[in-house]
């Protein structure tokens, strides 16, 4: 195990952010809004001539993080070797973050969750009491944009799944230039009726594309 976390951490430790974005999809649902709404927000990347790259977590197989702490020393997770280990050189890579979620139970989706714990690894932390924290992709250019599907009617029923996404990334040193709340939305691939959030999904991206240049 220990010879494996020094080829993961080899394999990242050289890389560096660039204009490129990066879309992930939290839905476990193929083909429905979230898809459609991802979709779209890369289709205004693309507009843009801008590198892009798509992971929907639902093909990937890997785990929320256990709390091992040897992300504290290695400076990437070494305590799994699972799908989120292929995934991290795109997220380094990417000056540009899409992610989508549908609302489950008031929150973000148990993939999206696990993919964000997973990002733990990027801190540092100071041996101080309370304890003191940076991250390792502060200060590089990043940007977010952050789109949110549900059947509610309103923003209370949405309840924390677009702060469940902003609070986590902007602590990373990602700057969230724009957000999406589309509502009422259930049936599958019905989004695609709704030229309103389309049309806005497709301007997120575009301004992404703009900001990480």
């Amino acid at each position: 195990m220990k010879m494996l976390g020094s080829v993961i951490k080899a394999n990242n430790e050289n890389l560096r952010p660039r204009d490129k974005v990066l879309g992930v999809g939290g839905s476990p649902r193929k083909n429905g809004n979230s898809d459609v709404l991802l979709k779209q927000a890369l289709n205004g990347v693309g507009r843009e001539a801008i590198e892009c790259g798509l992971v929907q977590l639902r093909d990937v197989q890997f785990q929320g993080c256990i709390g091992c702490e040897k992300c504290r020393k290695d400076q990437i997770c070494t305590g799994l070797n699972d799908g989120m280990s292929l995934m991290y050189s795109q997220v380094i890579t990417a000056k540009g973050l899409v992610l989508v979620s549908p609302t489950h139970n008031y929150n973000i989706t148990a993939w999206m969750k696990a993919f964000i714990d997973r990002l733990y690894c990027f801190y540092e932390f100071a041996n101080t009491r309370p304890r003191a924290w940076s991250s390792r992709l502060a200060d590089q250019g990043r940007k977010a944009v952050l789109i949110a599907v549900c059947e509610q009617e309103n923003e209370k029923d949405m309840g924390f799944t677009l702060e469940a996404m902003k609070i986590p990334l902007e602590a990373l040193g990602y700057q969230v230039i724009g957000q999406q709340a589309v509502f009422r939305i259930f049936d599958k691939g019905k989004v695609k009726k709704d030229s309103k959030s389309l049309e806005k999904a497709f301007s997120l991206g575009r301004d992404l594309a703009k900001a990480v240049i």
